[in-house]
C-alpha cells in the first residue's frame, strides 16, 4: 500500500508520541543495555585517526552518546522525541538536534560514521531509499554507517503504538547497496544464541559512489 503524505505525517506523530508518553519508562528500561559490540563495530571501520565526528541516529535519552563522547570522539545526537532530545542533552553533555526521522535536515559530509542502533526500522519501507541517501550524503567520503534493527519477514504496520518495518538480510542489504553503500559486515543479536532468539540484525557499511548524494 503507498503512503500519502499525511500517512507518513500520522506515522511519525503517533511512533513520537509513544516514546514521549514513555521517556522516562524506556529510559530505566534500557539505560544498563550494553551494546559495546555494536559500537566496537562502527568504530573499528572507520578509516583514519580519532578522534571521530560520529552521529547518533536516533540516541534516544542519550545512553550511546554519552559512551561515544567517553571515549574522546566529537559525539552529536539527533531524536525525534522532544523528551528524549532533552534527557540527552543533560545526560550526555552532547549537541542533539531534534528532528524527525522523515524530514532531516543535515549537513554535507560532515560525520565520520552514522550509528543508527535500533532507529532506522521506524522508517517506512517506503520512505527508507531517500532516509539511507540523506545519512550517505551526510557522511564524509569512505565513512561508515552501522544499523541495527530487529530482523523480520519484511512486514512493516503498528506494533504498540509505533510504526515498524521488519526487514530480512537480503532486503536490507538491497535497499543499502542500492544508497551507495557496500557491506563490510552484518551479525545478529544476542552473540551466542541459536539465530531463533537472536531477533537482532546488526550491519556495517561503507559510502561508496558519489552519485548516491543526489537527492
Amino acid at each position: 500500500m503507498k503512503l500519502n503524505s499525511k500517512d507518513i505525517k500520522t506515522i511519525a506523530g503517533r511512533t513520537l508520541e509513544h516514546y514521549e508518553q514513555r521517556a522516562e519508562d524506556f529510559w530505566q528500561g534500557t539505560r544498563d543495555h550494553d551494546v559495546s559490540q555494536n559500537m566496537a563495530a562502527l568504530l573499528q571501520h572507520i578509516e583514519g585517526e580519532a578522534p571521530f565526528t560520529i552521529l547518533d541516529f536516533g540516541c534516544g535519552p542519550g545512553r550511546d552518546l554519552k559512551a561515544f563522547a567517553e571515549r574522546g570522539h566529537v559525539a552529536i545526537g539527533l531524536e525525534g522525541a522532544a523528551r528524549f532530545a532533552e534527557m540527552a542533552r543533560a545526560w550526555s553533555g552532547c549537541e542533539v538536534w531534534q528532528q524527525d526521522f522523515l524530514r532531516l535536515d543535515l549537513p554535507a559530509g560532515r560525520f565520520d560514521g552514522v550509528f543508527a542502533n535500533a532507529s532506522l526500522f521506524h522508517v517506512p519501507g517506503q520512505e527508507l531509499p531517500r532516509v539511507l541517501r540523506e545519512l550517505h550524503a551526510a557522511l564524509k567520503p569512505h565513512g561508515v554507517l552501522f544499523s541495527s534493527n530487529p530482523r523480520g519477514n519484511d512486514q512493516e504496520g503498528w506494533n504498540g503504538g509505533r510504526y515498524g518495518a521488519y526487514h530480512d538480510i537480503e532486503t536490507w542489504r538491497n535497499h543499502l547497496t542500492t544508497a551507495g553503500f557496500i557491506e563490510l559486515a552484518h551479525y545478529y543479536r544476542p552473540a551466542g544464541l541459536p539465530r531463533e532468539q537472536q531477533p537482532w540484525l546488526a550491519s556495517v557499511w561503507r559510502k561508496t559512489a558519489a552519485t548516491a548524494d543526489k537527492r
